[in-house]
């Protein structure tokens, strides 16, 4: 490929410029330009390159005139009396620089001109011009004209091989004028006769004129494609691809195309021979060089298909990488990469020893679910290097354009194949690991819906033929490994979230935390910031006191922060000229992270009756959730503040309707409740809380501000409550457990039907913690409440 230089392209709309008195006048050989077309020239005389130079650096506006000789010999200048008097001016968009020495210039033709005087010849010509009318008549005869030019041109276009898109531009066009210039650009006239035809200035004439070619132009085809018939009969294979190919070599001949562009095809076949491609790839391919050889290097459609030729043979339609299925070593892998995680590495072993015994297994489509920060993402990169695969990462956070998984339709301007092909092409291999990041945060708006175009890439039943819209071929997919990851999966639709399989991934405990950073994130950020253990030492004494007092979340992402401002303080100092190591204390940290962000909750509260601990889930991990209960003289009232969702609401209004309604079983004089007004109010007001999970919080707070026992202060609990008195189970129990025990609460009290989500919990974490699993009320009131005696 030669190097060439480009000019920028001028955003100008050339129909709004007025007609200067003179212009520099192109002449043009072999061709007409018309008004409103556009395309680019080739300029490789000294005169006219001086001419472009000139142009460009002015106005950009020229004159375009047609010469009457046939044949021009080379490094002759065409005079004045060689042109014709009716040309078009032209508007120069932009300006290529080839190393070869000539002028790549694409230009657009805006209106007709009459040269009236030549005023210069040298160094190029110039002339005095004048503009000829083009007057556009409003009547029903032009309008049936028109209509009748589109309608045989359509005939035109589908009899033979000119590109449908050529038929759209037609038939949006507006200008009747536009509409009969285009057509007869596309009739393969003589160039008297397209000059008489420009030459025409009554609308009806040219019309007129350009139907009557267009007619004859239709009849000769189709007489043409008789005879083809034929012909076809009388000819075998060999002698009509002999005689086609002596034609087309005599045509390019009379067109002057050189030698390079059978040598690029001549390339594109040899790819084709060594390229390993699926049946119907192979025939599209081969349809599409057979077209691309019959097509004009300087035709724009020329790139459009050489790049899509490109993008059929980068892909690997054959080509994949070898499994790697040890499986000890993959649990090695899995173990130095991420600490915990023991129910994901598990399932990710299950995946390759099933695998290890049937290598034609599809799917299956995993979707790691669970707060920021907890290695859902460096998850999927360990498992790419487990099995040793590509590893593609597709970030779909606010994708909103079905066009972005399934690609654009060649017939739009710059289309591109979508994610999927493009990661494959990346990839080089037809069973890379792609992860699917953040496919819970996919819109969707005028453009379609992203996550109903992905429906058919996770389904192990369909994705064997995927099909991208700028492909427009059938691709196997079924041997990629799909991961996808979210934070939430409300926000996932129903069909999509029902071809994946789940796994959840909860926080990580203080212990945890400890030992992903000692082994991790502190040898990481000592070698980010040039420093090693010589220079610096964080025992893990200061690492817990990091995590209780600076960082508050299910994750591990804050944590590495804390651990780099650490390592920024430490390098600040050594850089001004400390030179023995530093050990960070727990009393030291204020030096470096500043005063303490956080203190423990429970030591915060002041208790009494009235104050009871719930457990919350929220997409980064779970909370304890304070419930507050204060009465006060009144007529039977509920106040509910702290930004409460209609969900908790109801909680709390059914709450007071249980114990209302048993008042006897609890001991409280029914009358009481006409005297009192009770608030209920949620800590933390500015955040939004909503939910059924808090009802057993709340029915133990009002329980216990109406008859003065207090909630205890070591236990927490949640679970969904009903008029009746049941306890119902709730979601986010992992999340909901971990967050009790930062909280230092080792009791807790949670729905029957939850025992089996604590199960699932690792037994080191429920060591030593004692679960309470009621079916009523009364039952976690028994549990929950102090007696007066006991407080």
């Amino acid at each position: 490929m030669t190097e060439e230089q480009h000019t920028e392209q001028k955003k100008v709309d050339p129909t709004s410029l007025e007609v200067p008195e003179s212009l520099p006048i192109l002449p043009l050989q072999g061709f007409v330009f018309y008004p409103g077309m556009g395309f680019p020239l080739q300029v490789a005389s000294e005169s006219s390159k001086q001419l472009i130079d000139d142009v460009l650096l002015g106005d950009r506006m020229l004159g375009m005139v047609t010469s009457r000789k046939e044949k021009v010999e080379e490094g002759e200048v065409l005079g004045k009396e060689e042109l014709y008097d009716i040309g078009v001016v032209g508007y120069l968009h932009k300006l290529t620089k080839s190393q070869q020495g000539y002028y790549q210039v694409l230009v657009s033709g805006t209106k007709k001109i009459k040269i009236d005087e030549y005023t210069e010849t040298e160094p190029y010509l110039r002339a005095k011009i004048s503009e000829v009318p083009m007057d556009i008549v409003e009547d029903k005869k032009i309008e049936a004209l028109v209509f009748n030019i589109r309608n045989q041109f359509q005939k035109l276009v589908n009899a033979t091989e000119l590109p449908q898109e050529m038929l759209a531009t037609v038939n949006t066009l507006e200008n009747p004028f536009y509409v009969a210039y285009l057509v007869s650009s596309q009739l393969h006239l003589k160039i008297e006769i397209e000059q008489e035809t420009l030459e025409l200035v009554d609308l009806h004439d040219l019309l007129h004129r350009v139907t009557r070619e267009l007619n004859d132009r239709i009849e000769t085809v189709e007489m043409s494609n008789e005879l083809q018939k034929s012909m076809k009969k009388d000819m075998d294979g060999r002698q009509r691809e002999f005689f086609l190919r002596q034609q087309l070599q005599a045509i390019r001949k009379e067109l002057g195309e050189g030698e390079d562009d059978k040598v690029e095809i001549q390339e594109l076949r040899d790819r084709v021979a060594e390229k390993a491609l699926s049946e119907e790839a192979k025939k599209v391919v081969d349809k599409e060089i057979a077209r691309l050889d019959r097509i004009s290097p300087s035709s724009p459609e020329y790139t459009v298909s050489r790049n899509y030729l490109d993008w059929i043979l980068d892909l690997p339609w054959m080509e994949s990488t070898t499994d790697t299925l040890d499986l000890e070593q993959a649990e090695k892998d899995l173990d130095k990469d991420h600490y915990g995680l023991k129910k994901i590495k598990k399932r990710i072993i299950e995946f390759l020893a099933v695998r290890k015994l049937k290598e034609d297994i599809h799917g299956p489509i995993l979707c790691l679910s669970g707060p920021p920060g907890v290695g859902k993402t460096s998850l999927g990169q360990s498992i790419a290097r487990t099995m040793n695969r590509k590893f593609v990462r597709i970030a779909l956070g606010g994708v909103r354009d079905e066009a972005e998984i399934r690609g654009h339709r060649r017939t739009y301007i710059g289309a591109l194949p979508g994610r999927i092909i493009q990661s494959l092409k990346r990839a080089e291999a037809n069973n890379p690991v792609f992860l699917l990041d953040e496919v819970d945060k996919l819109g969707n708006d005028f453009r379609g819906d992203p996550s109903s175009a992905l429906l058919e890439v996770l389904d192990p039943e369909q994705n064997s033929t995927f099909t991208d819209h700028y492909l427009d071929i059938e691709f196997d997919l079924s041997k990629v490994m799909f991961i996808a990851t979210a934070n939430v999966l409300d926000t996932i639709p129903g069909p999509l979230r029902d071809r994946m399989e789940v796994v959840e991934l909860s926080g990580y405990t203080q212990q945890e935390k400890v030992a992903i950073a000692t082994r991790h994130l502190v040898p990481k950020q000592l070698e980010a910031h040039a420093l090693t253990k010589d220079d610096i030492e964080i025992p893990e004494e200061t690492v817990e006191n990091v995590i209780s007092s600076y960082t508050r979340e299910a994750g591990v992402r804050n944590l590495e922060r804390e651990i780099a401002t650490i390592c920024r303080g430490i390098a600040a100092e050594i850089a001004k000229g400390k030179t023995e190591k530093t050990v960070v204390t727990p009393d030291s940290l204020y030096t470096y992270l500043g005063p303490l962000r956080f203190f423990p909750e429970m030591k915060a509260r002041t208790w009494g009756p009235g104050l009871a601990t719930g457990l919350a889930w929220t997409p980064v991990g779970g909370q304890i959730l304070f419930i507050e209960t204060s009465i006060m003289k009144g007529r039977g009232g509920l106040t509910l503040t702290g930004k409460l969702g209609d969900v908790m609401k109801e909680s709390a209004t059914a709450a007071l309707t249980y114990i209302r309604s048993h008042a006897e079983e609890l001991d409280i004089a029914e009358e009481r409740f006409a005297k009192i007004d009770l608030h209920v109010h949620v800590p933390e007001g500015a955040i939004p809380k909503d939910g059924p999970s808090a009802g057993v919080s709340m029915v133990s707070s009002l329980v216990s501000v109406i008859t003065g026992n207090p909630v205890r202060q070591d236990v927490a609990m949640t679970g969904e409550i009903t008029l009746r008195g049941d306890v119902l189970p709730v979601g986010g129990i992992g999340e909901k457990v971990l967050a009790a025990l930062r909280a230092g609460i080792k009791e807790l009290i949670l729905p029957v039907l939850n025992e089996k989500d604590v199960l699932e919990i690792p037994e080191d974490i429920r060591e030593g913690v004692i679960f309470h699993y009621p079916h009523t009320i009364s039952e976690v009131l028994a549990i929950a409440l102090q007696k007066k005696a006991d407080s």
